[in-house]
């Protein structure tokens, strides 16, 4: 549903979050709009009038405001993007929900499946359009990974493996960072590398069944890079994930915490007909540029796959830009344009709503509790 009438164009964005001094939201969210048709950057909000000044003094947006809840109430704002860190979610998307507006917040979406339950509750009910920022799925890669696989490419998938790196969660911190360290933020291993990876899992290969796991702190002390304090760490730096598919494959994830020295993120499909990876050097590899190999029948070697350019969506300028952070975002933002002016084609789906958060935060709420007991879990809906 839209709250926002289909004949009013462009849709104007207020931006929560956007700062001066650079962040998310400056290397993603404001390049992926100034480079797509039918968006205006209208609107920013930050932690104070003053900063919200010189945010929109630097990205050259009309309205500036000190508050989210200034920024919801603008009759010039149709959709509000959250870009703050999870545990001010709820707080910062509730005033938009309650005015009315159109919300595409970055995921994790709450700090917990209750605060995630809440606020698609809220939506659900004032009957509102909503996005949360998984945007492995608007990934042209992962789109042309899906449509291999469901045409036979490997045959019958019999396994998966994912290994990654979490980027944080490390040895060492920086004070912008800190909030990582505790597990209650909702910015874990678990919920940010591993949950965005199992959605894209997920979206490509149907969903878990059930799962086993460990979750594990093995660094529960950790270095300020900068003044070399020792701080607790009560978030984990290990996640161990097996299970099997609703089609019966069996599926391994393994997430560490910190840098890699190696492949930033590796992800394995085995079929019996043939074979699928996908590399990225980074460790949020859903944030840049993936390559995707194959080989099949008689082929004992992988040899890379081109991602066709109908997966680009006419995005023409984003054309040889996969490497950019923005690029994913900007076709989540493509893909959210044509579900408010109703122009998404009947078999395209669209961008996962916050009830689609509420069913990845219910499966992660019960990966973890998977290892806290100790005990194969099988995997129960999340409603909204």
């Amino acid at each position: 549903m839209t709250s926002r009438p289909r004949h009013q164009a462009p849709i104007r964005v207020g931006v929560v979050g956007l700062s001066a001094s650079g962040g998310w939201a400056a290397a993603a969210h404001v390049p992926a709009l100034a480079g797509l048709d039918g968006y205006e950057l209208r609107a920013l909000s930050a932690s104070s009038a003053e900063s919200a000044r010189a945010a929109g003094e630097k990205y050259a947006v009309p309205l500036s405001f000190g508050s989210a809840e200034e920024l919801a109430r603008s009759e010039e704002v149709d959709l509000v993007v959250v870009t703050v860190r999870v545990p001010q979610h709820l707080e910062l998307i509730r005033p938009s929900i309650e005015a009315g507006k159109m919300v595409f917040s970055e995921w994790p979406l709450g700090a917990d499946l209750a605060q995630t339950k809440e606020m698609a509750d809220l939506a659900h009910r004032k009957g509102l359009l909503t996005a949360v920022g998984l945007q492995a799925r608007s990934a042209p890669p992962l789109r042309y990974l899906r449509d291999l696989v469901a045409e036979g490419y490997v045959g019958r998938v019999l396994s998966t493996s994912m290994l990654g790196w979490g980027g944080g969660w490390g040895a060492t911190y920086d004070d912008s960072h800190a909030y990582l360290l505790d597990v209650t933020s909702g910015a874990t291993l678990l919920s940010i590398p591993f949950g965005h990876s199992v959605d894209a899992l997920a979206m490509v290969l149907g969903e878990l069944r059930e799962v086993s796991g460990y979750i594990e702190n093995l660094r529960p002390e950790v270095t300020n890079v900068t003044s070399g304090a020792v701080a607790a760490k009560s978030a984990e730096d290990q996640v161990a994930v097996t299970g099997v598919l609703e089609s019966g494959a069996v599926a391994a994830m393994h997430f560490r915490g910190g840098e890699s020295r190696t492949t930033g993120f590796h992800w394995e499909i085995n079929g019996t007909g043939g074979d699928l990876v996908v590399e990225a050097d980074q460790a949020l590899w859903f944030q840049g540029r993936l390559r995707l190999y194959g080989a099949r029948g008689g082929d004992r070697t992988l040899a890379e796959l081109p991602v066709p350019a109908r997966y680009q969506r006419s995005l023409t300028q984003w054309t040889g830009r996969s490497a950019e952070p923005a690029y994913n975002i900007a076709h989540e933002y493509a893909l959210l344009r044509d579900q408010i002016t109703g122009n998404l084609a009947p078999d395209t789906d669209g961008v996962p709503d916050f009830r689609h958060a509420v069913r990845r935060h219910g499966m992660l709420e019960q990966i973890r509790e998977a290892a806290r007991s100790g005990q194969r879990v099988t995997l129960a809906e999340q409603g909204s």
